[in-house]
């Protein structure tokens, strides 16, 4: 359970638990989760593994009903194997393609390690970003569960784009990691950092990692009523948040979404902005591509 793989450690689960596949289908059933015999067999046997939305909320369940620790199975699964004639060469997708700009991101990565990257599995991500009353992005608050594919990756490498603004964010409140080498292209206001681990991770490992972008006081970027998270690799789960200030709330907000390849957005929600103004969004089993929350002010 530990250290998987996922089909061995959901076969210990179930002979733990001491359930045979159609009292668990039952149990899931009471639920409302509707799941096949086989396709729980399936899982098992590793010959297949649950990748899509409506499966991971399975899984969600089926922890449960196993009694296994929130995301003790899900935790094992990895990133999505790609599927189909598109996603296929975007598996070794460099960090920079996504990047409007990509000649300056590579240039500030040249300057960085990125070895780490590939062997991190994208587990969970958490951006929540507050908006000032003046309409600018004051700061940027990011969680996220990272799990070693291989043995040996210590560090992550963060990049950060901004626009309209004279300086850069600081990178404060670090959890679980610390800065290493940190490159800054102030004319096109892109920088680079190295978010290092305590120590190299082991297969399987998995990590939370906390850190805060926050800009000086009047330096808050307008930029384009806009927030989105490049995905070169898939993330399990992804949630963003934007809270704004109650004195100046947007008159209408969407959720939006790019897949890799793609030029303009291929999904959009409106969404609600809630009392104490903040809307939030959720995206499971995506990327790569780019999701992200736009917004309108009203009379602008």
């Amino acid at each position: 359970m530990t250290t998987g793989p996922f089909p061995e450690a959901l076969r210990a689960a179930i002979k733990a638990s001491r359930l045979s596949l159609d009292r668990i289908q039952h149990r899931l059933a009471l639920r409302g989760v509707t799941i096949s015999v086989a396709t729980l067999s399936y899982w098992q046997s590793g010959r297949r593994r649950p990748e899509r939305p409506e499966s991971l909320e399975a899984l969600r369940h089926l922890e449960s009903v196993l009694g296994v620790p929130q995301s003790g199975l899900s935790a094992l699964l990895g990133p999505p194997r790609p599927r189909g004639r598109r996603c296929r060469p975007t598996t070794m997708m460099p960090i920079d393609a996504l990047w409007a700009r990509r000649e300056r991101v590579a240039n500030l990565l040249s300057k960085v390690d990125t070895s780490s990257d590939l062997k991190l599995g994208r587990i969970s991500q958490h951006d929540r970003i507050e908006i000032s009353a003046d309409g600018g992005q004051k700061s940027v608050w990011v969680r996220q569960i990272l799990r070693a594919e291989q043995d040996g990756p210590d560090r992550w490498a963060l990049v950060f784009e901004t626009e309209e603004s004279d300086v850069l964010p600081e990178i404060v409140n670090v959890r679980n990691c610390h800065l290493g080498r940190i490159a800054r292209d102030h004319e096109a206001n892109i920088m680079v950092a190295e978010m290092m681990f305590e120590r190299p991770l082991t297969r399987g490992e998995t990590l939370i990692m906390e850190y805060q972008l926050v800009f000086p006081e009047g330096h808050a970027p307008k930029g384009n009523n806009t927030f989105a998270r490049k995905f070169r690799l898939p993330v399990r789960e992804y949630v963003i948040e934007v809270r704004f200030d109650e004195t100046n709330l947007p008159s209408r907000v969407q959720q939006y979404s790019v897949p890799a390849g793609d030029e303009t957005p291929s999904r959009r929600r409106n969404l609600t902005v809630d009392t104490g103004g903040g809307v939030h969004a959720v995206a499971l089993g995506f990327g790569p591509g780019v999701f992200g929350i736009r917004w309108e002010w009203p009379n602008r």
